[in-house]
């Protein structure tokens, strides 16, 4: 069994297995809790046909250790990320039915970053999450906990060269607005309604030269307090949801 496959914690396990039960291979219990959450995940498994496994706590301490596995751990099938010829017909099929909206995230390497980024992306509806192969996290069992089920509904694509990428995406007619806080402009001036990409950079370094070099425009967060930026996982939440207000309530 890969490791990697195992999803923790009460708040994943059971949205794996209410949402994508399809995608849980079985799943473990710790034998001595019998709290309402739980019994409501082992109804919901029993109910799924799941395979369950109801076990002493040092079984899950083995299986997972060093993690706060809250009493059950799920082995699922982790989420395929997409291929830039599967990004691109998922491109062509959008800019003819309907109004596409992306998010790059270039070099993140934190986990819970990125998962909170899939996450916020699947609030609003975004179409791709496109991350490159070198110097990025790929998705993970944490990426997974965090993301709370994201991953099953926002396709994720891994790219060889993200320059490329972001060209073709031009070329396909979508506008790419990247964050930088050297911005000319404020995220609130730009036009976000128009087929668009939201490229963010890694924690700290932001994104690199050439990634920001592809974008058509660089606009920036207002920072009235001391800190100098935000956490990338915030900074793609209130970019992403700019954009949804500017489609929907403006």
């Amino acid at each position: 069994m890969n490791k990697n496959n195992l999803i923790y914690g009460i708040h994943a396990v059971q949205t794996a297995v209410t949402r994508t039960p399809q995608s849980v291979l079985e799943v473990w219990f710790d034998a001595n809790r019998a709290d309402k959450r739980m019994v409501e995940i082992q109804n919901q498994v029993r109910k799924n046909g799941l395979i369950l496994h109801e076990v002493p706590r040092q079984e899950l301490d083995h299986l997972l250790p060093g993690v706060n596995h809250q009493g059950v751990i799920a082995h699922c099938s982790m989420p395929s990320v997409l291929t830039e010829a599967e990004l691109f017909s998922l491109v062509d099929h959008l800019i003819i039915h309907d109004w596409p909206l992306k998010l790059i995230l270039d070099g993140v390497q934190d986990p819970h970053n990125l998962g909170a980024c899939v996450r916020s992306a699947d609030g609003v509806g975004v179409d791709a999450v496109i991350i490159p192969k070198d110097k990025s996290v790929g998705i993970t069992p944490v990426v997974a906990k965090v993301a709370s089920g994201a991953l099953n509904n926002v396709p994720v694509v891994q790219v060889t060269n993200l320059a490329r990428t972001m060209e073709q995406l031009k070329k396909a007619g979508i506008w790419i607005v990247g964050m930088d806080d050297k911005g000319d402009q404020t995220l609130f001036q730009v036009d976000l309604t128009s087929p668009v990409a939201i490229a963010l950079g890694a924690e700290g370094s932001g994104l690199r030269r050439l990634t920001k070099e592809k974008c058509d425009f660089l606009v920036k967060l207002p920072m009235l307090g001391v800190v100098e930026s935000l956490n990338v996982s915030v900074a793609s939440g209130i970019c992403l949801y700019e954009a949804l207000r500017q489609r929907t309530y403006a």
